[in-house]
């Protein structure tokens, strides 16, 4: 990790974000990183929940035996297996059975989607998350992911598309919330323009976060360059201090 671009975005954050949550990292690694170990059933089953310790400032290790939730474990590349059935689960259900959760029309449709979802596999052993203030020189972060309110959502979403000739540099595709943050996003890492993230929208990861939040990842090869260009960009223009005030006085509320 390049201390000097840490520090950058921490003196950057601040000047046009204030107060608001720094965003966590993540990368695949062969050794802990001075990370604790995350043990089996220590945390919230969902993955966006066990995440809530390191947007707090907890630096975290998953395994896959560490993720409870078969569909975390499989979002986050440590398995290919799905549960039986799960083409009911995710629709219609099977009375008596499984109870659906109703994301999707029907069977047939889930099947479909199956056939297309992306290949991914953990490339190494472990999972490491840490909060971007907690980052040092030998971690290596391949996706940063915020959490946050709208106001701040337009900020990133923006900036994100400040360098792109293409409209459509961030997206929003269907899936989980780990999906949103993990899977997708990493695979965008590997693209000639890689795009950001913007997800959250499951219903069923919807309770670990607040009431206002959705989660915007992005690849660190994208972040590098929205940092880079902070400082041209419409965050030094009167409209985005109208908006900093907005955000300074939600912030003050919370407290």
């Amino acid at each position: 990790m390049d201390l000097t671009l840490k520090e950058k975005f921490l003196r950057l954050w601040k000047k046009y974000f204030g107060s608001v949550d720094l965003p966590i990292t993540f990368y695949y690694s062969h050794n802990l990183h001075k990370t604790r170990l995350v043990e089996p059933g220590s945390l919230p089953r969902c993955l966006i929940g066990a995440l809530v310790p390191v947007r707090q400032g907890q630096s975290l290790a998953f395994s896959a035996s560490s993720i409870g939730c078969p569909g975390g474990k499989r979002y986050a590349g440590f398995s290919r297996e799905l549960r039986p059935g799960f083409e009911y689960f995710l629709s219609t259900g099977l009375p008596g059975k499984i109870e659906g959760e109703r994301y999707k029309k029907s069977p047939r449709l889930v099947r479909e989607i199956i056939k297309n979802w992306p290949e991914f596999e953990a490339p190494d052993p472990y999972l490491i998350f840490k909060r971007w203030d907690r980052l040092e020189a030998e971690d290596e972060p391949e996706v940063v992911i915020f959490f946050s309110e709208p106001d701040v959502l337009a900020g990133l979403f923006t900036l994100a598309n400040f360098d792109e000739a293409h409209p459509e540099a961030v997206r929003a595709p269907m899936g989980s919330g780990c999906s949103s943050i993990i899977t997708y996003p990493y695979l965008e890492k590997s693209s000639e323009r890689p795009r950001s993230i913007l997800g959250l929208f499951d219903p069923s990861a919807r309770p670990y976060v607040g009431q206002n939040e959705l989660s915007f990842a992005v690849p660190m090869k994208k972040f590098k360059r929205m940092i880079d260009n902070m400082e041209e960009s419409f965050l030094i223009t009167p409209t985005w201090r109208k908006i900093k005030k907005r955000i300074k006085e939600g912030q003050t509320q919370k407290c």
